[in-house]
């Protein structure tokens, strides 16, 4: 299914509407940075020369975010260059850390559990407290972390839009009494994860019919065959914008999956050397990347096949970052 048409101008209806709530909220603060807000970002000549490389990890999304802070950072006037397919978590901290790249964005609930063994329940729900939790590991490591994007790029509990409306499913909590003749599919680690098969049993007290590992790439497939009642799937995917009315996410109304939200994280020489427009520049062109925004985003890259770096200029011209 295409998305191109109808996709690109609604996005621009959305990018306007968020920018212009951005301009009222920002626009008689005297701190507002030079960059910050919800306006065109300027060309500093003080860059020129500073070079810097945003790295990502390897997925569509990654490119996609790992475009619009690169491509920002350059209307700044730095000297941007990318190493967009690093691998996991893992191998792009490792880069960062051995100066290969200068940042790369990340998710909350990642870098606590990954990189600070953060035990997931310990993860907080609110991101701008998972922020906050992962902020001064970060500096212990000479890296800085900024503040997340808005959207949560969280697992779910998903289900066809016909099924959750035959058995009454608006919350997770809704499956008490239920998931008992359920059938319920997600990754192979979703088994021994408290975001996913673990924290459903324990924390919400389910036990499903039977829990079936899958690809991700099948967690879409799984719902459309009748082989899967329930589908772990993500809070940003593509469908989910493409086809809104096919599927139904349940909300977490207990609070159980951590904060996912994505935030960028740099080397503190990059930070001391590239000066302020930096950090502005990449909290700014963020600021617009709601839930609805990434997943049409996610669909015009994966759906589409139109490629991260034309998709993220849109973005940036449509929220005004970039003429």
């Amino acid at each position: 299914m295409s998305a191109k048409i109808p996709l690109r101008a609604l996005f621009a209806l959305l990018a306007a509407a968020v920018l212009s709530v951005g301009i009222v909220a920002c626009g008689d603060d005297d701190e507002t940075p030079t960059n910050g807000g919800g306006g065109l970002i300027e060309s500093n000549p003080d860059n020129s020369g500073v070079q810097i490389t945003v790295g990502s990890k390897n997925f569509a999304e990654q490119y996609i975010l790992g475009e619009i802070y690169a491509q920002g950072l350059e209307a700044a006037g730095y000297d941007v260059s990318t190493d967009l397919n690093l691998g996991d978590e893992t191998i792009a901290l490792k880069a960062l850390k051995a100066d290969e790249i200068d940042g790369y964005p990340e998710y909350t609930s990642t870098a606590l559990t990954s990189f600070f063994d953060t035990k997931p329940e310990d993860v907080p729900a609110d991101a701008q407290e998972a922020y906050e939790a992962s902020k001064a590991d970060f500096a212990g490591e000479d890296l800085v972390s900024y503040p997340p994007a808005p959207y949560n790029s969280a697992n779910a509990v998903g289900t066809l839009t016909s099924t959750a409306d035959e058995l009454g499913l608006e919350n997770v909590s809704d499956l008490e009494g239920q998931s008992q003749d359920l059938t319920l599919y997600g990754s192979p680690e979703c088994r021994q994860r408290p975001d996913c098969l673990v924290g459903l049993e324990e924390g919400y007290g389910l036990q499903f019919k039977s829990f079936t590992p899958v690809d991700i790439a099948l967690r879409y497939p799984v719902l459309d065959k009748d082989q899967a009642d329930l589908s772990i799937l993500f809070t940003s995917d593509a469908l989910l914008f493409t086809e809104p009315d096919k599927y139904t996410i349940l909300k977490d109304d207990q609070g159980l999956f951590p904060a996912a939200n994505p935030l960028f994280i740099a080397r503190q020489q990059t930070v001391d050397e590239a000066g302020p427009d930096f950090g502005e520049v990449i909290e700014q062109v963020q600021q617009n990347l709601t839930l609805q925004v990434m997943q049409e985003l996610n669909a015009r890259v994966e759906i589409d096949k139109e490629k991260p770096a034309d998709v993220a200029r849109d973005y940036l011209v449509s929220s005004g970052y970039v003429e």
